[in-house]
């Protein structure tokens, strides 16, 4: 080959390595780096970088080089959203990224710089688990993930992060124990696992060479390490330390002597004490001690007999008064008893043999039979109901389709009342320990999913039922008082309908706030439409008009029966649950006070939020609007805002919305799997239906007792 031919050969490579780099980005940074970049950044936020042009060399927002290597991202409270691209870890030399307080979204990519030194991704909206890969971040010193959405368990990838000194995963809705790695992390100085649902205990970290560790408001138990307690920095309230623990029996003692008393051990924290061995150098007895311990014991004696004297004196009282109570009952001409606390059930019958029989129920519900020795024998046999002396109470019935509910409004003021707490006539009360015994410590395997507000846990009853356990954020817990909260939860217990998620009961213990409903197994509406195969075939065309007809009824009576009327503001398809006969129920009804003022410009991003909210205004319009997106889905098969189409087609109701009166155009747009399975008129009447829904303005769109009238006669035409 002559010099010519092989200098044009040259150029040729040469230009075609200037074409190619320019189509991702171009100058004299690193390649690797603007590749990675130029992926990442641009899928986090297309208005800050531009796409051509070279990150060192220009001098890009936030963009730090050394040479022609990134060696830092710093955009703290950019504004940024989107999601982290999957070929983060292809920076070559980059040793900070300090992306905190954006609206960064998706997971945490699997892919990571492994020189990075300081990942800083906290104050975002990211989703998903910690990737193990963490295990590869041997140059690690500072990691934040804190005030997140972040699930799951933590992983047992520490071992070789020992740089590693500060450590944030606070705020998010973490599960499970801590792994034995973390005994590993020999730096390690600060570390924050506060609010999140942590179970198990601390051992692991009794080693480590903390100053500041904060775990308040999990659900961690057993007793706490001694060398913890000597950290300067320590807060664990919010846990419930030392109840999953079972002391064992001590043997009998008939006789103790005053030697066997040993000295009281030293108190080291609120309510924890270290129990040993008396040190060496102090006296197992002397004479004062024993003169000391015989008069404690007859004191002892002497109490312990005025408290029995005193105990017989009540208990002989109560009788007493039982007999005269029992004495005053009054039965009317009509049956109804009079001046007690007791209420007729049944009217006495005056054809039996020699008894005539009394059924009654008490205030308490107790089930309670006695028998009279009067030649007039009455039996009073209580309501069933559980018996114990801490049952819960039963929930009130469910009103008729037309009678008003009233509901009292409340708003969230900060958590700063400390008022004793009111129990609730209508709700039940679960503890921790029994949460945790239904839900097998709060385990991944029994993890449903987590939102906005709070993570799901499934839970299983000693009689096998159901249950679905909704652990509120604690950032969104703390802006409430236990006052508050129980209002709330009295407030939401009295939405009774046969359409709507039932409230059975809540916890309010240790820092934590649950609540706890029914369960619906058959997962979401949006698991059925786009991600659950098996349900979608189940979602005929006839099955999807009478969901549609079950959430209007839902509406319905939050509208327009309660009174005031409950505004849902949150409602979409994730939402929407199936239970065993696949119908449908609107879940988290009446939970509105608990959303964040963010909540609104989420749910337009979603593809759920009507035009005024560009304004800020949500109401009982608003949820009409967002019910005709819920009907649209069923109608096409499509998400109300998917990214991986095409842009005129990413929001469902602009895409949609001028086709709804096109019969050729329904029949293109309806899902696929129904296609030989409806007829025109129905679509068409379906359709009808939406287009009212999702007018731009609230005003002209209908109440949802009309809707629901459209739908009645839609099923009647075509049942």
């Amino acid at each position: 080959m002559d010099d010519s031919r092989w200098k044009l050969s040259v150029l040729k490579i040469v230009g075609l390595m200037m074409i190619f780099s320019a189509q991702i980005c171009f100058g004299d940074t690193d390649p690797r780096d603007k590749a990675s970049i130029c992926g990442s950044w641009l899928s986090t936020s297309s208005r800050v970088v531009s796409v051509g042009g070279d990150p060192c060399a220009e001098g890009w927002q936030g963009v730090q080089c050394v040479n022609s290597n990134i060696t830092g991202i710093i955009l703290n409270g950019a504004n940024l959203g989107g999601e982290l691209g999957e070929n983060l870890g292809a920076f070559v030399s980059i040793i900070q990224i300090d992306l905190s307080n954006n609206h960064i979204g998706g997971h945490i990519p699997s892919s990571l710089p492994p020189t990075i030194n300081s990942l800083m991704l906290s104050g975002n909206q990211l989703t998903g688990s910690i990737p193990d890969s963490l295990s590869s971040l041997g140059q690690m010193t500072d990691l934040h993930l804190n005030n997140n959405h972040l699930n799951g368990v933590i992983p047992d990838s520490f071992q070789q992060l020992t740089p590693l000194i500060n450590l944030d995963l606070s705020a998010n809705n973490l599960s499970g124990p801590l792994p034995p790695s973390m005994a590993s992390l020999s730096s390690l100085t600060t570390l924050h696992l506060q609010d999140n649902h942590l179970t198990g205990v601390l051992d692991v970290l009794q080693d480590l060479p903390l100053i500041a560790l904060d775990v308040e408001n999990n659900l961690l138990s057993g007793p706490i390490p001694p060398k913890l307690l000597t950290i300067p920095n320590f807060r664990s309230a919010g846990n419930p330390f030392n109840t999953t623990i079972i002391p064992s029996p001590s043997p009998p003692v008939s006789s103790p002597s005053p030697s066997s008393f040993g000295p009281l051990p030293p108190e080291i924290g609120p309510g924890i004490q270290v129990f040993g061995q008396p040190p060496p150098d102090q006296p197992a007895s002397s004479g004062k001690l024993k003169s000391f311990m015989n008069k404690k014991v007859v004191w002892v004696a002497i109490g312990g007999f005025l408290i029995l004297v005193v105990l017989a004196f009540a208990l002989c009282f109560c009788m007493s008064k039982c007999r005269k109570k029992k004495s005053t009952v009054k039965v009317s001409k009509d049956g109804i008893a009079k001046n007690s606390t007791l209420n007729v059930l049944k009217p006495p019958e005056h054809g039996e043999n020699s008894k005539n029989s009394l059924t009654m129920s008490s205030s308490k519900g107790e089930k309670v039979e006695t028998i009279s020795k009067n030649k007039e024998e009455h039996v009073i046999d209580m309501t069933k109901v559980n018996a114990s002396s801490f049952s819960t109470r039963p929930l009130p019935p469910q009103p008729s389709p037309r009678e008003g509910v009233i509901v009292k409004p409340i708003s969230a003021p900060p958590a700063t009342s400390r008022r004793t707490v009111k129990t609730l006539n209508s709700a039940k009360f679960f503890s921790i320990a029994s949460l945790q015994e239904y839900t097998n410590s709060f385990s991944p395997e029994n993890l449903v999913g987590s939102g906005m507000l709070a993570t799901v846990y499934k839970a299983e009853l000693p009689n096998g039922k159901l249950l679905a356990i909704k652990k509120l954020d604690n950032a969104t817990s703390r802006k409430w008082s236990d006052d508050q909260f129980m209002e709330l939860v009295s407030n939401v217990t009295k939405l009774r309908n046969e359409n709507i998620v039932g409230l059975e009961g809540y916890c309010l213990e240790h820092g934590q706030r649950l609540f706890v409903y029914d369960y619906c197994e058959n997962g979401t509406l949006h698991e059925a439409l786009h991600l659950n195969d098996e349900l979608h075939e189940k979602l005929s065309w006839n099955s999807r008009v009478h969901v549609a007809l079950q959430i209007a009824r839902a509406l319905e009576y939050l509208h327009e029966v309660c009174q005031p009327a409950v505004v849902h503001h949150n409602l979409k398809s994730t939402n929407i649950l199936f239970d065993s006969e696949l119908n449908g129920r609107v879940s988290d009804c009446g939970l509105a006070p608990l959303l964040p003022s963010s909540h609104i410009s989420q749910l337009q991003g979603s593809g759920y939020g009507g035009p005024e909210l560009e304004s800020g205004n949500y109401t009982y319009q608003s949820d009409v609007y967002c019910f005709g997106v819920i009907m649209l889905e069923l109608f096409t098969g499509r998400k109300a805002f998917d990214s991986s189409r095409p842009r005129g087609e990413q929001f469902l109701v602009r895409w949609a919305i001028s086709q709804l009166h096109d019969i050729e155009a329904l029949s293109r747009m309806v899902d696929p799997s129904l296609r030989a399975a409806c007829s025109s008129k129905s679509l068409s009447r379906f359709a009808d239906i939406i287009s009212l829904c999702v007018q731009p303005e609230p005003e002209f769109r209908p109440p949802m007792s009309e809707i629901v009238q459209s739908l009645l006669h839609m099923i009647q035409r075509n049942p």
